[in-house]
This record gives structure tokens, C-alpha cells and sequence, in this order.
């Protein structure tokens, strides 16, 4: 059954993957926007980008005057009034700064009357950046980059984030005005707060320089992340830069959470039980550090008492600290943790990957293990305290490689049962 196993696994992630795709939740999201003399701009930014911006474009057709867009990779989308540039992520680079400033410059030239459309996406928060007065590139994106490896969750992340910025936590919007925004948002965070979502360009904001440097020492960087980054966060704790957008300064802007986790692991639940499977779906918000997350998991999948075979399914996003120097990510690095659990249990096959089809930075969305894999790989232990599951699966070839999907609504879990747990 392990072979089966696996293909029916990947396979349901695959159907989760599909039912989340832009062109079944743009359309559907798309606001009705007044007849008048108003210009239609699109701004895009997020993994999703691209393929958001395409089908708003179908829609928009000659009524959108301009669009720029920005993404983590080379768009295939036919776009034709929108410029498109490739930026960095999970840390920004130059073209994050260059789309920043790009939107910031075309929100200047807005006038009453105008409408934006604003579509996001996860991996926004990179793509889509700027440097704080007294900070460098370089100096930003290490403290970003020190910020992943301590184990932040996407919260925490995007606090700071928007506290080093001048166009997250609604500050967008509020340079928009006096022309309208309408967001369409893909969520990517547990919960789908509105304001985490690629750190809420758009949409009101209530964190506080405060709770910023309160995340940094909280994981003990304060003496690793450079001065002027300090310094900033200090002057707008002394309310010397304004804070982020509060709700009562956006009446104009309105956003729409289209799709997230959920309707993806709905999606799976229904292709599991078509093949067969009984779907049993635990949640929709699992976080945590993946190796601690993979053991609750597994004691789930141990406890499970039929029928049989059962399929439970999981959505959220992990974390992991970073302490080795090799190469994986969140899903992988859950999936070695579970698979180092269930190497007496072949009756289980896990799998975890990122909707997104991208883990860390790797070429791969995540892995897929059990017990027969197990005992054709390596010994797991060094591979995971190396932080190294992408060579792990290398040698068991057990990877998810669907490339880029084109959406991104966190992580899923899928974890079969083909049998009663061993005694």
C-alpha cells in the first residue's frame, strides 16, 4: 500500500491546490465598481499575483486604465495593462524596494473619483517593501532573515514588518486617498486576519512600535539587528514617526478575504473521500514548531479508531528554529519529525507541503513519508537536527515538486490510515 499510499496522498493535496486557484475566487470577488469618469487602477502583489492580476484584467477589460503587479516568480499570464516585475522572497531585495516606491508614486497621482483594486497574496510582505531613513538594504533584510530563524511566527513577523515600513499596516490605503481602494485578499495566515495578510497594505492596523521591539527581545536579537533599525523602532515608540493606519482613517478602503485554508482542505476532504478515504478534517489553524506540531499530529493519526481508512487533514503554518546549516523548510522538516514517529507504523502515510509549492528555500513544496521510505533513506536523526530534510528526501525521493502553484493559502496536512494502529 505505501506506493498507493503516497500517490493518493499527493494527489489530495493536489485537488486542495486546485480549489483554491484565482480563477475561481477572483471573479467571485470582484466588486461592482460605479459607472462615472474615474480611472480603474490594478495593484497586485503576492505569490498570486500574477494570476490574480489576469483574471481581473479579464474583467476589468477596458475600463482599467494602469495595473502594476509584483511576484515571487516569472509570470506566464498574458497581462496587458499590467507591468509585472519578479521581486525577493522570503527577504526583499531591490525590486521589493522598486515596487514599493512604484506604488507609493502611483497612489500619489490619484484623484477623487479614482478606484484601485488592490489584490494580495502571501510572500507580500517581501515582495512588496521599503527601507526606513537610517537603515540599508543589506541591514533590512538581515534582521528580516534573523526574524525566520528564530522561530516568529507569521504575526510576530509581520509586526515588525509593518513598523519598518511605510507602505504595510494600511499605510497604502492612507496614501490611496482620495480615491478609493477594494481588496481582495488570498489569506495565508491562521485565523485570516485581514491585517497579518502580506502585512496589510490595505486594510486598518492596531500593533505598535512597542509590540515591534518587544518581538525582537522576545527572541533575543536586539544586539544582532542593526542600530538605525533600533533606533527607528525607538522614535516611533517616542512618537516621532506616526503609527500604522487606524481603522478610523480608511473609510475609503474595503477588502474581501476570497479564499484561504479552508475551502482548500475542503477541497481534500472530498477528493479523499472519492478515493475511497474517510475525510476527517482537525483544523484549519495548526501553528506551532513543526517538530512539535508533527508529534501532535502523529498521536492524532495513532489514536484514530476507523472507519478505516481514514484520512485526517490539517491546514496552518509551522515554524521552525533554525540552528543547522543545511537546507529544507517548515513542511519538510514536519514531515522528517513525523516520519522518525512512524517508522513502526505502516499503516500511516504523511504528507505535508505549502500550497504555495514552494518550502523554504527549496525547489520543493514539501515531502511525503512512510514507513517503507523510512527504511530506504538514511538515518533521519542528523538530517533533522541539521535542519537538513531537503537532502533526506533527496535520497528517499519522497519530495512534492508541483512548482509554483499560482495561490497560496498556508500549508496542508494529509495523513492516511490505511489500518488499525500497531499494538
Amino acid at each position: 500500500m505505501s506506493l498507493k499510499g503516497r500517490q493518493h496522498a499527493e494527489a489530495i493535496y493536489l485537488q486542495a491546490v486546485k480549489a483554491v486557484q484565482p480563477r475561481y475566487f477572483v471573479p467571485l470577488s470582484l466588486p461592482a465598481l460605479p459607472p462615472g469618469d474615474g480611472r480603474i487602477f490594478l495593484l497586485a502583489a503576492g505569490k498570486a499575483a500574477a494570476a490574480m492580476a489576469h483574471q481581473a484584467e479579464r474583467i476589468l477589460g477596458d475600463r482599467l486604465t494602469h495595473g502594476f503587479a509584483v511576484t515571487s516568480h516569472p509570470s506566464t499570464f498574458p497581462l496587458q495593462k499590467t507591468e509585472i516585475i519578479t521581486a525577493g522572497h522570503p527577504v526583499p531585495d531591490i525590486n521589493s524596494i522598486i515596487a514599493g516606491t512604484t506604488m507609493l508614486q502611483l497612489a500619489a497621482g490619484l484623484r477623487p473619483g479614482d478606484h484601485v483594486v488592490f489584490l494580495l497574496s502571501g510572500g507580500a510582505s517581501s515582495l512588496l517593501a521599503d527601507v526606513p531613513e537610517g537603515v540599508t538594504m543589506e541591514e533590512l533584510r538581515h534582521a528580516f532573515q534573523l526574524l525566520l530563524n528564530s522561530g516568529a511566527d507569521i504575526t510576530e513577523m509581520n509586526t515588525v514588518r509593518k513598523h519598518l515600513s511605510a507602505i504595510k499596516g494600511g499605510q497604502l490605503a492612507r496614501a490611496i486617498h482620495p480615491a478609493t481602494v477594494h481588496s481582495i485578499l488570498l489569506s495565508d495566515v491562521p485565523g485570516n486576519d485581514p491585517a497579518v495578510i502580506g502585512s496589510g497594505p490595505t486594510v486598518a492596523d492596531n500593533t505598535t512600535f512597542s509590540e515591534s521591539l518587544d518581538i525582537i527581545d522576545k527572541y533575543q536579537l536586539r544586539d544582532q539587528v542593526a542600530s538605525g533599525i533600533i533606533a527607528h523602532l525607538e522614535q516611533g515608540v517616542a512618537g516621532l514617526i506616526p503609527e500604522t493606519a487606524r481603522a478610523g482613517e480608511l473609510p475609503h478602503a474595503t477588502h474581501i478575504v476570497a479564499a484561504s485554508n479552508r475551502i482548500a482542505l475542503e477541497a481534500a476532504a472530498e477528493k479523499a473521500s472519492n478515493l475511497g478515504y474517510f475525510p476527517h478534517i482537525l483544523t484549519d489553524h495548526a501553528t506551532g514548531m513543526a517538530r512539535d506540531l508533527a508529534a501532535s499530529l502523529v498521536q492524532s493519526a495513532l489514536a484514530y479508531k476507523g472507519p478505516f481508512p481514514g484520512c485526517l487533514l490539517a491546514g496552518g503554518e509551522s515554524t521552525v528554529q533554525v540552528t543547522g546549516t543545511g537546507l529544507g523548510g517548515r513542511n519538510q522538516e514536519l514531515t522528517l519529525a513525523a516520519g522518525m514517529l512512524l517508522r513502526d507504523h505502516p499503516q500511516i502515510t504523511f504528507l505535508s507541503a505549502g500550497t504555495d509549492g514552494i518550502d523554504g528555500p527549496t525547489d520543493a513544496a514539501g515531502a511525503v513519508i512512510d514507513a517503507e521510505a523510512l527504511a530506504q533513506g538514511p538515518d533521519p536523526v542528523p538530517y533533522l537536527e541539521n535542519n537538513d530534510s531537503w537532502h533526506y528526501f533527496l535520497q528517499t525521493r519522497t519530495h512534492i515538486s508541483p512548482g509554483p502553484t499560482n495561490t497560496n493559502v498556508m500549508d496542508l496536512a494529509v495523513i492516511l490510515i490505511h489500518g488499525p494502529a500497531n499494538v
